[in-house]
């Protein structure tokens, strides 16, 4: 009995949460670490994709029943839509995501490519001005949106090779770099999607920082960038318009025309004022404000659910930056934090520069909000970067220090007495030296490698006493070596022998 509940207290304090050197607490059986980035990212995306859907709902009812007859047409899609990407995003939780960065790496980057070569030659623009779909029948598949999860895979991959494995030099992994990233960006640049191929870079920016890469060239990027951007923004007309409408969307001269959207969504924004019109009831869904539902469905939550909606919904993506972000802190190696950062990151790019470009502040980019907007490709997209995230988490581990090896050696001492099971001795409770003899049975070995406790603690039998001491002599000499021929450590004398060397050896007389 006294061995069994010094068993449990020993498990009670390994169990208890917040202390060094004990058990971590654990939820659902995973280290809390772990699991609670993982459950609030969860919860923080199906928040937001429940909002989601009550949202297109209502901002696509009207423009649903006059083209469909089915005010609910769109809801029903995307409901399709995001059962479809639950389950793919499962799957890609479960696979370890070594297996998409190392292994089947080549293959998914292959097919990415073609996909992109596709669009340019099998494409359609759904008359949007640019070629970026590819028409499967059921809905249009855009392969920008799952380049995306591709290119944040082959800049893990590479940064790990070359900041952490050490296996590539500069030259290589400059060169790869341009190819593995360099070629699906440009595919993305010439459809045109310049909103898509921002978003890629300013997310490979982040991922370079956090690999260790120099600030320096970053800042240089950077500003190649935003110089590249202004050029291919100024060269063709319909880019140009975008640029300066920001500036001035209620001039004459854009009022009725390039900037009819988003002055409309600044009516929206307008009429809403603190709480909103309420659910349902915006005013500039009807016919008045173009992709409600998708592109511009900020402005109509702005209307419906006011300021406080519209700040809501930034609090929701505030948490799942937090959750993500923890996800990449704890992650076993370079690759999974570029991964989880990577996928994270482009979440949040993409929102700000939808928000942004609702609000006037950048230029219209055309790309939706994740896991808000309607769209199958972006809800694909969206839920392939979310089961990649989970996927790390998933996979994650607490790191091995040099002390778990020579745990994992530790074993039950057997028990002497006939019948008896193992025994595993704790402080204060120790094994008596004769219960731990060798004999000429096991080669003068000691019989086994149990953890167990030597001198002092209870009676061990034979007369011997807790707190008996032997002559010094013998003492120092089982201080030497131990029954196993291995040398002991001398800790200098008890406490009882310090007390009565401070008092004297020899009796004291009273003055």
């Amino acid at each position: 009995m006294g061995g069994l509940g010094a068993q449990g207290a020993v498990a009670r304090r390994a169990g208890r949460p917040g202390r060094a050197g004990r058990g971590e607490r654990t939820i659902f059986g995973v280290p809390e670490r772990f699991m609670r980035p993982r459950l609030v990212l969860l919860a923080a995306v199906a928040v937001l994709v429940g909002f989601g859907l009550l949202m297109v709902y209502s901002a696509s009812s009207v423009s649903a029943l006059s083209d469909t007859g089915d005010a609910a047409y769109y809801l029903k899609r995307q409901l399709i839509f995001v059962a479809g990407c639950t389950a793919i995003a499962a799957f890609l939780a479960f696979v370890d995501y070594h297996v998409w960065v190392r292994r089947l790496l080549m293959p998914v980057w292959l097919v990415t490519v073609g996909m992109l070569v596709a669009v340019i030659f099998l494409g359609t623009d759904n008359d949007m001005g640019a070629t970026r779909w590819i028409d499967l029948g059921f809905f249009d598949l855009q392969p920008s949106e799952l380049a995306k999860a591709a290119i944040i895979l082959t800049a893990a991959n590479l940064a790990e090779r070359y900041f952490d494995e050490g296996s590539l030099d500069w030259g290589s992994f400059v060169k790869l770099l341009v190819a593995g990233v360099g070629v699906p960006l440009a595919l993305i640049l010439i459809q045109p999607d310049k909103g898509s191929t921002m978003v890629v870079a300013l997310t490979l920016v982040v991922m370079g920082y956090l690999a260790g890469m120099p600030k320096r060239l970053l800042l240089v990027l950077l500003v190649v960038g935003v110089v590249g951007f202004l050029a291919l923004s100024l060269r063709d007309d319909y880019s140009r318009q975008r640029l300066i409408v920001m500036f001035n969307p209620e001039s004459s001269e854009f009022r009725y025309g390039a900037g009819w959207q988003l002055v409309q969504g600044f009516y929206a924004f307008g009429t809403g004022g603190l709480l909103g019109v309420g659910v349902g009831f915006s005013r500039q869904k009807y016919s008045y404000l173009p992709m409600a539902h998708n592109d511009f469905i900020f402005a109509v939550i702005g209307e419906e659910c006011g300021l406080l909606g519209t700040i809501g919904l930034l609090v929701g993506f505030s948490v799942f930056l937090w959750a993500g972000f923890q996800v990449a802190r704890y992650a076993p190696d370079l690759a999974g934090r570029l991964v989880a950062a990577g996928c994270t990151s482009i979440v949040i790019i993409q929102l700000l520069l939808n928000v942004c470009g609702v609000l006037g502040l950048f230029p219209m980019s055309g790309k939706p909000i994740p896991f808000i907007s309607y769209g199958g490709s972006s809800t694909l997209g969206s839920f392939v970067l979310l089961g990649l995230v989970l996927s790390v988490s998933r996979h994650s581990r607490l790191p091995e220090t040099a002390h778990d090896g020579m745990r994992r050696s530790w074993q039950l001492q057997e028990g002497d007495d006939e019948g008896a099971g193992p025994a595993l001795s704790f402080v204060g409770e120790p094994t008596a030296r004769s219960q731990r003899a060798t004999g000429p049975a096991d080669g003068g070995r000691r019989a086994s490698r149990g953890f167990t406790v030597v001198e002092g603690g209870a009676r061990l039998g034979g007369g011997e006493r807790r707190g008996a001491r032997a002559p010094r002599g013998a003492s120092e000499g089982r201080r030497g070596a131990g029954t196993s021929g291995r040398k002991r450590i001398d800790l200098g004398p008890s406490a009882a022998e310090r007390l009565r060397t401070s008092r004297g050896s020899g009796p004291r007389t009273r003055r």
